[in-house]
């Protein structure tokens, strides 16, 4: 198993992180199987791009809410890291009080 579940759609309360303030936030190190996806599709172009990092972050957006983490934008990048037979992903992750 990749990732400890496969949503669709955020269950959390919105956040409203802009860029910028995403940005802000550190990158750690958090495991692909702590990880519940909130979108259940992949643009598989978005996947093979060796530059699909170009415009945006370099880590993946995940953010932390009543006890699970959501990744919220990255899923290329999570699935790249298990494919590449990695366990963790470097993310900013946001908390959410809730």
């Amino acid at each position: 198993m990749i990732f400890k579940r496969v949503g669709d759609g955020r269950p959390y309360p919105e956040h409203g992180l802009s860029s910028r303030e995403w940005a802000a936030v550190p990158p750690s190190q958090v495991r692909l199987d702590q990880l519940v996806t909130t979108k259940d599709t992949l643009q598989l172009a978005a996947l093979l791009d060796e530059d699909s990092t170009f415009f945006g972050d370099l880590f993946a957006h995940v953010v932390s809410w009543r006890g699970d983490l959501y990744l919220e934008d990255g899923l290329h990048r999570a699935l790249r890291a298990a494919l590449q037979q990695r366990n963790v992903l470097h993310a900013r992750v946001h908390t959410l009080e809730g």
